[in-house]
């Protein structure tokens, strides 16, 4: 599971060079509702890879709501 996570986050934080929530939804051409919950869904994977990150990193206070924004922000594609 720590693997996973691991290449999870990896894949988040490598940037522009990996698609994003939204650059996926626009892929498979996505409106509406079935855009809002593929969204949706992303981003709480994004949250909880973010999450793991975090810990792994032992970030606490500014510096983990800080990281969690970034993170988020890049895997969510905002």
């Amino acid at each position: 599971m720590k693997r996973i996570a691991l290449i999870l986050a990896v894949c988040v934080m490598s940037g522009p060079a990996f698609a994003t929530c939204k650059s996926d939804a626009a892929d498979k051409k996505l409106a509406g509702a079935a855009l809002k919950s593929a969204v949706t869904k992303c981003t709480k994977d994004a949250t909880t890879t973010c999450e793991a990150d975090s810990k792994e990193k032992k970030l606490a206070g500014a510096a983990k709501k800080s990281h969690m924004k970034k993170c988020v922000e890049d895997a969510v594609g905002t």
